[in-house]
């Protein structure tokens, strides 16, 4: 715990090193990860994850995937992290589970998928798609949510354990909290299954069907 403790503080020394610091008056003891203040301003925020370097992700990446959408969606959808084709294109979604996804906001919620708006827990592609580690998970964590403070969305669903996971801080297992409705600070969380879980496990649509049909009673 100390390595990962001193490793994170570092991380945020370099993090003022990109927000142009040269020195700094506070001590590794007193950093925590609420002291570093990021952009509001969107455009400035996907600036400066494009440029970050702060795990080891960003070694063999070839995009960073930040996300897409209306800035002023009421729903906000969250995944794991960037696939194959999303770390060649640099958008999220889009490869077998994103037309998955797609299909679900638009034939289910029958809302185009340009008027929600789409992010994942990491911004770069773990090798082999493995799921991230907590040290990732955690260093991008504050980019999702400067996004969700900017964007201010009405629901936020979380697809999959790991999403739900980094959002609530809840380590519970997926299939038993999908489709609740957990209260966050000025929005409301549902989970439900990743699409690419659906791909593997068609059987589970209907309940990812049930809890969409949710979503769209709450809107």
């Amino acid at each position: 715990m100390k390595n990962l403790h001193n490793a994170l503080q570092l991380k945020q020394l370099l993090l003022f090193k990109q927000f142009g610091y040269r020195y700094t008056d506070i001590t590794p003891s007193e950093l925590e990860e609420e002291c570093v203040e990021l952009p509001y301003h969107i455009d400035d925020l996907k600036k400066l994850a494009l440029g970050c370097h702060l795990c080891e992700l960003s070694k063999n990446r070839h995009q960073v995937v930040f996300g897409e959408g209306d800035l002023n969606a009421d729903l906000l959808f969250v995944g794991e992290g960037p696939g194959a084709t999303e770390d060649s294109t640099g958008r999220p979604f889009v490869g077998r589970a994103g037309e998955m996804l797609t299909k679900m906001i638009e034939n289910v919620l029958h809302i185009p998928r340009s008027e929600v708006y789409i992010t994942n827990i990491i911004k770069c592609r773990p090798p082999n798609n493995r799921v991230p580690t907590e040290s990732e998970a955690l260093t991008c964590r504050p980019f999702l949510q400067r996004q969700i403070a900017v964007i201010k969305p009405r629901i936020i669903v979380t697809l999959g354990a790991t999403a739900y996971r980094y959002l609530t801080n809840d380590n519970s297992p997926i299939s038993k909290v999908r489709g609740a409705v957990i209260q966050g600070d000025g929005y409301m969380i549902i989970p439900t299954y990743h699409p690419s879980y659906l791909l593997r496990n068609p059987s589970a649509k209907k309940e990812t069907l049930d809890d969409l049909l949710k979503v769209k009673t709450l809107l």
